[in-house]
């Protein structure tokens, strides 16, 4: 094979390679003899057909399957005599006017990871602003449980439906004056303000006493997943049979004994082991951060714009669909577009803090073990239906990028820890308002997403992670909610020779399946299906 550098410039580089038509012919030879035994033709024993035939047979097909060999093999080749690391899966295309038993030319063009110069991480200074629990926090937690352990009472027949009211019917609906499939329900239960209905189902509701009957009339949304009753009006009509008022819940001991606790002194001790692990989340967040910010501040160098482009890529969707979200989509789409440059600048300070990231972890031994590997290999199986993990589990094993991305938010946290350790830190007590203010102001000028290391492949998965943070405009009130506000952000991957092709991993559990006809509102559909089935009941599901 013959290689000539056609292109070196800054990390950009370009060769073309020569296979020759011998060696193609060598290769087809050798696929021919591999394949033989296996070949069948009527008036010859199992694999005594003569080479000569299967060339015949199959030459097109050998001769393609050794040509893709021998390209993989010269790229591979390639990156190891000219001691490349691509930033990127490196781009390969056969010139035109390639003919069957004459040589073969490739063009491979890539962009390499830079010379990360030797971090500079002795004299970090970080402050740790701690925040302790207080009897108020608890007090909420405790209250937000006991508020979401709803519990109802019998009411008088003179009492009316209102807000927070759990409503029993019966209700048989019709299109056009005809029932239609799942329209019907006995002893169905809704709360009212709940908006499990279609909108204004329950509206209608208020009111209403024990023994009531009313026409609800309604209309199926657009987007309803039953064909034939998307937009159509309908009417239901239903008897309230039943209403039932909340009741309040307290928070006690005979509650906490209700949760399998001993009793409520328990129940505010978990609470506040949880507020405090929410306050140190909080503020290893702000202190990363600053930490980050430093490491910025201090190291500049080029980065590939092949990563720097696939991370804006990142960014700029997550900003596009939380646009969607906004109550003037297109206003929003227009004060990113104002923004697009600073979110450029972000994607490049993303980009060449993961490659920063990923050296220092090299450069000090940092490391995550086969069986913190293994761990996060269980882990992520959990999100897959119970037929796809061991699919999951073994893509994973023999895919390197798959495995760098699961690896990447864990080995960020360890760098960053290693980090820690090396810093001058010291703590001031604060409050939460005051540590959620400092967060905020951070929020100000963020532009989270993935910070990445070389060999990651951008095939992003989501990670819960702290911010990476750039200088940014504060958004105007059109804008978009930032980034950032997700509090994700996927570490950088650790660093492999090569970014192999992603394969395709099996597909994550879907959700379950909702009710077709009246429907909780999720979907924005009718009557839904009530805590406790009654046995009569007819609504489909």
């Amino acid at each position: 094979m013959q290689t000539v550098e056609t292109l070196n410039e800054g990390l950009k580089r370009a060769y073309t390679l020569t296979i020759s038509a011998k060696d193609i012919l060598a290769r087809v030879d050798a696929e021919v003899k591999q394949v033989a035994p296996q070949i069948r033709m009527p008036g010859f024993r199992p694999g005594k057909v003569p080479a000569n035939l299967v060339k015949k047979m199959h030459g097109p097909a050998l001769e393609q399957e050794a040509l893709n060999k021998a390209v993989q093999e010269g790229v591979q080749s390639l990156l190891a005599e000219q001691k490349l690391r691509p930033a990127m899966q490196p781009a390969v295309e056969l010139t035109d006017g390639y003919e069957a038993g004459k040589d073969a030319e490739i063009k491979v063009s890539l962009e390499v990871l830079p010379d990360v110069p030797t971090p500079a991480i002795d004299g970090l200074k970080l402050e740790r602003l701690t925040v302790e629990p207080t009897a108020e926090e608890i007090d909420e937690a405790v209250n937000r449980i006991a508020s979401q352990q709803k519990s109802y009472e019998e009411t008088g027949k003179t009492h009316k439906a209102a807000a927070g009211d759990l409503v029993v019917m019966d209700f048989a609906g019709s299109v056009d004056g005809v029932a239609f499939e799942g329209g019907t329900g006995e002893a169905m239960s809704i709360e009212i303000g709940s908006g499990r209905l279609i909108p204004g189902f329950e509206d209608q509701l208020i009111g209403a006493k024990a023994g009531d009957t009313r026409s609800v009339k309604v209309a199926f949304p657009d987007d309803y997943p039953v064909d034939n009753l998307k937009g159509k009006p309908a009417v239901f009509e239903v008897k309230v049979t039943e209403i039932k008022k909340t009741k309040e819940t307290v928070a006690d001991d005979e509650f906490a004994k209700g949760l399998g606790l001993e009793g409520i002194d328990q129940l505010r001790n978990l609470l506040k082991d949880q507020v405090a692990q929410e306050l140190n989340n909080l503020t290893r967040t702000h202190m990363k951060r600053k930490l980050l910010d430093q490491l910025a501040a201090s190291h500049d160098f080029p980065v590939p714009p092949t990563m720097v482009e696939a991370e804006f890529g990142q960014i700029w969707q997550q900003l596009e669909h939380e646009a969607t979200h906004e109550a003037d989509p297109e206003a929003a789409r227009a004060e990113m577009e104002k923004d697009r440059d600073d979110y450029q600048k972000i994607a490049e300070r993303r980009v060449r803090l993961g490659l920063l990231l990923s050296e220092i972890g090299q450069k000090n031994g940092v490391e995550v073990s086969s069986q913190e590997m293994q761990r996060l290999i269980m882990q992520a199986a959990q999100q897959y239906n119970p037929k796809d993990r061991e699919r999951f589990i073994q893509y994973v094993q023999q895919d390197p990028m798959a495995a760098a991305q699961l690896r990447a938010p864990l080995y960020e946290d360890k760098v960053v820890d290693f980090l820690f350790d090396k810093a001058e830190i010291s703590d001031r007590g604060v409050t939460r308002t005051e540590l959620e203010a400092a967060i905020e102001a951070d929020d100000d000028s963020i532009g989270s997403g993935h910070v990445h290391g070389p060999g990651c492949g951008h095939d992003h998965h989501d990670h819960d992670h702290d911010h990476d943070h750039a200088e940014k405009p504060k958004a105007k009130k059109a804008a978009p909610k930032k980034v950032a506000a997700k509090e994700a952000e996927a570490g950088p991957a650790e660093v492999t020779e090569e970014a192999p092709a992603a394969k395709k991993a099996p597909a994550k559990k879907a959700p379950a399946k909702k009710a077709e006809a009246p429907a909780e509102e999720a979907a924005a559909e009718a009557p839904a299906k009530p805590k406790k089935a009654p046995a009569k009941k007819k609504a489909a599901e």
